[in-house]
């Protein structure tokens, strides 16, 4: 499965449109790790507790969506997206969304 951000895939034709895949992840952040990003907060530099989770999620959100394609017959993804939301009462959730074209190549 090949996944790209660009419309085409260099070299190879696209010979079916099968659709508008997505791929969504919401995932929470817990006490341990927001208790960490909350100190590297104060004191600066980067937080690796939060770094990992989005890491995680997008990684996850990007193969739900390439599975998503697969079931529906495409073997590439091209035009992906990826975007982020932070949720929650207390900011505490993650929400990453992959989006792209589903298309058979050739």
């Amino acid at each position: 499965m090949i996944v790209t951000t660009t419309p085409s895939i260099e070299g190879r034709k696209i010979v079916e449109y099968k659709g508008l895949v997505f791929g969504e992840v919401v995932a929470g952040v817990d006490f341990v790790k927001d208790f960490a990003a909350g100190i590297t907060n104060f004191l600066g530099g980067r937080s690796t507790s939060y770094e990992g989770e989005l890491i995680n999620a997008r990684q996850e959100a990007v193969t739900e969506m390439a599975n998503r394609a697969q079931a529906a017959g495409a073997n590439a993804v091209i035009g992906v997206d990826v975007d982020y939301e932070v949720l929650g009462q207390a900011n505490n959730m993650l929400m990453v969304t992959a989006s792209g074209t589903a298309v058979v190549i050739a």
